[in-house]
């Protein structure tokens, strides 16, 4: 008969033997300014560590280099955990946040940021992702109300814009947005098919600017560009931005430039010893 196996100690467990119960102050902190999120969701997890949270900055704040995010107080396994996990939570998110923030700013108010891309994340971190851009200043819906998304598929199986759009003409609670490549027709052409079939947006997914000239003529010509929004989606970078002002596009769709974006890198440093209560 084998022996019941042992549970293997923790080696942390060994490293901070001897000051194992003594309590520190943890702060945790950028590396560069930006725009924070995922402060909830480490606050629970510091909650399961057992770790005091004496100050954290709410999500979708703006930090500069170096500020503290949250001060924190714990053992020394504690707070060897804590900075497992904060970090992970942090850093990705608050990265996608402050891309999302940045592209609000060059937009300006005239033109909506949207980030789409979330929906092409795992399962395991749509969440995560959508709730940054949103700390970000972003939309995560190309429209707040309930809609329909007519994607290129939807109208390649349907046989076109036409029909595409006859088949939902009876659904009228619901904002009806198409994506245009020009694929069954010239792009304007597909506009103009899909604004008199009662597109309320128009997706406009080239990344080609010509594309947006020639809808917004065609539309104008026919009396019927206040009628409909259009978006432009496609390998926009945040820097192209300002070029796009002014030049007949309602929204953007910016994906990889806000979902890529670098990490938001931030560090736990323990400073001292918690000073015992008299």
């Amino acid at each position: 008969m084998q022996p019941a196996a042992q549970t293997q100690q923790d080696i942390r467990d060994i490293i901070f033997a001897s000051i194992s119960h003594r309590p520190y102050n943890a702060y945790i902190a950028t590396e560069r300014a930006g725009v924070v999120t995922g402060t909830a969701q480490l606050a629970d997890q510091l909650a399961v560590l057992g770790v005091s949270v004496e100050m954290m900055i709410v999500d979708g704040a703006e930090v500069s280099a170096g500020a503290p995010v949250a001060k924190i107080t714990g053992t020394p396994k504690q707070l060897a955990m804590a900075e497992e996990v904060a970090i992970g939570l942090l850093a990705k998110t608050s990265g996608i946040a402050t891309a999302a923030r940045r592209a609000v700013e060059l937009a300006g108010p005239e033109l909506k940021i949207v980030c789409g891309a979330w929906k092409k994340m795992p399962p395991e971190i749509k969440r995560c992702v959508r709730d940054a851009v949103v700390a970000g200043g972003a939309s995560f819906r190309i429209t707040d109300r309930p809609f329909l998304y007519l994607d290129k598929n939807f109208v390649h199986m349907l046989g076109g814009v036409e029909t595409t759009m006859a088949t939902v003409a009876a659904m009228d609670d619901k904002i009806k947005c198409i994506q245009i490549k020009g694929r069954s027709a010239p792009i304007a052409t597909e506009a103009l098919i899909a604004a008199r079939g009662g597109a309320d947006i128009l997706m406009i997914d080239t990344g080609n600017l010509s594309d947006v000239a020639s809808v917004n003529s065609v539309l104008r010509a026919a009396g019927l560009r206040d009628k409909v929004k259009i978006a432009f989606a496609q390998g926009i970078r945040l820097e192209d931005i300002p070029a796009l002002q002014d030049k007949g596009i309602d929204i953007l769709d910016i994906g990889v430039s806000i979902i890529d974006a670098p990490l938001l890198d931030m560090r736990l440093d323990v400073r001292e010893v918690v000073a015992p209560c008299n």
